[in-house]
């Protein structure tokens, strides 16, 4: 048994999705080797939908925290901070979107001013925190469930199937899919397949039923569901969103490919899906057009893209994920 205690402060929001999610399937880990771990809710007699059933709970008028605990929050959250920094405890603020690393501090406190370590979710982020802040933080990448994220054996017949979440920036969304309708107009027999409402299960089946996936999320520190798309088959096309250059390499030189201008880190995999820069709707809808002409091609650049998705979604599985959280707890937990 670990003697270091962790405990995750659990924001109030309705269901554990996004990045709650992954600080569910964070507690989940170190609960099942062995750290002593409390999913912390912040209103009484409240508990999110998927909310993660073996992690022990506690009330946040319960929490009491000692100088040798971790205390962890998303990076969002500054002022859920204060009791682990009233008790001198040791806290982790996890980035999740760099978007909202300045957003919650109070006016004129700053990061590198309170006794804080920063923990990253991709190295895009990591490399944010290092160029704002001027500080060093440990990558610790989110996972997803490959038994449930799996290509079919094959793709349905019929019309081209193009997967979306409207959630992800719903006017970008529209405004791309009309461009798109404009320059095909009816030359290419496709159909929409919008995805909201559903279980992990659900997308799973829909993502799999789909021949592409039109990514629109941004910001974004490591955007899931391009990935989850890869894992189930899917070619991605759109925006990253910053982040998901942890894991997205351009696949195809079409108008509107965009590469980023910032470092990325080597990887075991070519390029996985058709990348544009965040927002740019006409170079969104030119990638979808190439896409869709490589489907229909039966092109070899498209077999090439979806294997290397495969070998992506590999990298990002919950057994990677469970490693990482292990070697990291396992070195906080050493004497300082």
């Amino acid at each position: 048994m670990n003697a270091v205690r962790t405990f995750i402060f659990i924001p109030p929001v309705k269901q554990a999705t996004g990045g709650v999610a992954v600080l569910c399937a964070l507690a989940a880990h170190l609960h099942a080797e062995g750290f002593p771990v409390r999913l912390v809710l912040r209103e009484q007699g409240w508990r999110p939908q998927g909310l993660a059933e073996n992690v022990p709970l506690l009330a946040w008028q319960e929490l009491d925290l000692k100088p040798d605990d971790i205390w962890l929050t998303p990076e969002g959250w500054a002022n859920a901070l204060l009791p682990g920094l009233s008790a001198g405890a040791r806290c982790l603020v996890y980035c999740q979107n760099q978007a909202y690393l300045f957003s919650s501090l109070p006016a004129g406190v700053d990061w590198r001013k309170l006794p804080v370590r920063m923990l990253a979710v991709s190295q895009p982020v990591a490399w944010h925190i290092g160029q704002t802040l001027g500080l060093d933080c440990p990558v610790l990448r989110p996972g997803i469930d490959l038994t449930v994220f799996h290509p079919s054996t094959a793709k349905p017949s019929g019309a081209l199937r193009i997967a979306c979440m409207p959630r992800k920036n719903k006017a970008v969304l529209d405004r791309v899919r009309e461009v798109f309708s404009a320059r095909t107009a009816g030359r290419l027999n496709v159909e929409w397949l919008p995805i909201a409402g559903l279980d992990a299960c659900g997308v799973a089946e829909a993502l799999r039923s789909a021949h592409l996936f039109l990514a629109t999320g941004f910001p974004e520190g490591l955007g899931l569901p391009p990935l989850e798309a890869m894992a189930c088959g899917c070619l991605p096309v759109g925006f990253a969103g910053f982040g998901g250059f942890d894991y997205m390499r351009q696949a195809a030189d079409f108008p509107g490919a965009y590469t980023p201008w910032f470092p990325l880190r080597e990887v075991d995999w070519g390029g996985n899906g058709l990348w544009c820069a965040d927002g740019d709707v006409l170079a969104a809808a030119l990638a979808l057009e190439t896409a869709a002409h490589w489907w229909l091609a039966d092109d070899p650049r498209l077999h090439a893209a979806l294997e290397s998705g495969q070998r992506t979604a590999q990298a990002y599985s919950l057994d990677r994920q469970r490693e990482a959280v292990t070697e990291l707890w396992t070195s906080l937990g050493q004497p300082t």
